[in-house]
């Protein structure tokens, strides 16, 4: 099967020009990058932080009202009052953080060729000299992907996932999974996911996708009922899924190749097929289900992705 995985590759190299990042599909994921400022989000956090604030004043006004201890009176206004000045440090930390990330952003919207990329490369290299700025570590290996994966790993492998927000660590363990499992590494993509906690992730999009990259990682691992139960809390056509759908519907490949459901496996390919027939070529690997090895050369063959096996009869 690996060599039917290097047939394939030969036929996309001899059929279509070298890839430039000019293609929809790379811009899209380069460049969909929300705006850390915008949308609303810094109003969502105001609201987050106000309302807890406002009830514990509420509370501790309420209660100097009634206390007479001079001690009483002043822990009751004093516990309100250093978590609001905690507020406002966190606060303006998340608005620098916000606008280090509306940098990275405005670097990335102007890629549209190589060049642009080898400029952005060097950009970003730029304003991360000391090497602890997490947007700007994402956004390069991103970049890299495209040509290096092992260059991103590496990229990735910079951010220390003890010093930064439990989002983020987890954002990196993802990322850092899913460049093993495109590798074949099936187990240092395990070991990664293990520490990933869904539920740290506010963006309905991003615990998406590590919701996929896990349950890739469980279902080749002999982990797969665990990965289908998973998979089950997203859905793939959902609009706000469309940038990572490709993802997700790759890991129900998995999921149900391991679990022995065919047709739900084969309407995964089947969607694979539909956005880009390209997509199957990770599933031509070794150690991949064979199941779905041979399920996914038949899509490939029919979709004339890869051509198909010629068979030369001898007269007789």
């Amino acid at each position: 099967m690996a060599k039917q995985a290097r047939k394939f590759q030969r036929a996309q190299s001899e059929r279509a020009p070298k890839k430039k990042l000019t293609d929809k599909s790379d811009l899209s994921q380069l460049q969909d990058m929300p705006d850390p400022l915008g949308g609303g989000r810094i109003k969502q956090m105001f609201v987050r932080l106000g309302i807890p604030l406002l009830v514990v004043w509420v509370v501790g006004i309420l209660i100097a009202g009634f206390v007479t201890s001079p001690v009483w009176i002043g822990v009751s206004l004093g516990v309100p009052g250093a978590l609001t000045v905690a507020a406002l440090g966190l606060v303006i930390w998340t608005l620098g953080q916000a606008k280090k990330a509306q940098g990275v952003v405005g670097i990335l919207s102007g890629i549209k060729d190589d060049d642009d990329r080898k400029a952005a490369l060097d950009k970003l290299d730029a304003v991360n000299k000391k090497g602890k700025d997490t947007a700007a570590i994402f956004a390069k290996a991103q970049l890299l992907m495209q040509d290096d994966p092992r260059a991103a790993l590496t990229t990735l492998e910079t951010i220390n996932l003890d010093k930064v927000m439990a989002p983020i660590a987890d954002e990196a363990r993802g990322q850092r999974a899913m460049i093993h499992l495109m590798l074949g590494e099936v187990t240092p993509a395990r070991d990664l996911v293990d520490d990933i906690e869904l539920k740290r992730q506010q963006e309905p999009k991003s615990r998406a996708m590590l919701g996929a990259v896990i349950s890739e990682a469980w279902a080749r691992s002999r982990q797969a009922k665990k990965a289908v139960d998973t998979l089950a809390l997203f859905d793939a056509e959902d609009p706000e899924f469309e940038q990572v759908r490709p993802q997700l519907y790759r890991a129900q490949a998995y999921a149900f190749a391991y679990t022995n459901k065919i047709p739900q496996m084969r309407r995964a390919l089947r969607k694979l097929v539909e956005q880009d027939p390209r997509m199957l070529g990770g599933f031509m690997m070794k150690r991949t289900h064979p199941l779905l090895q041979k399920e996914a050369k038949q899509m490939l063959e029919r979709s004339g992705a890869m051509p198909r096996k010629m068979v030369v009869q001898r007269r007789i």
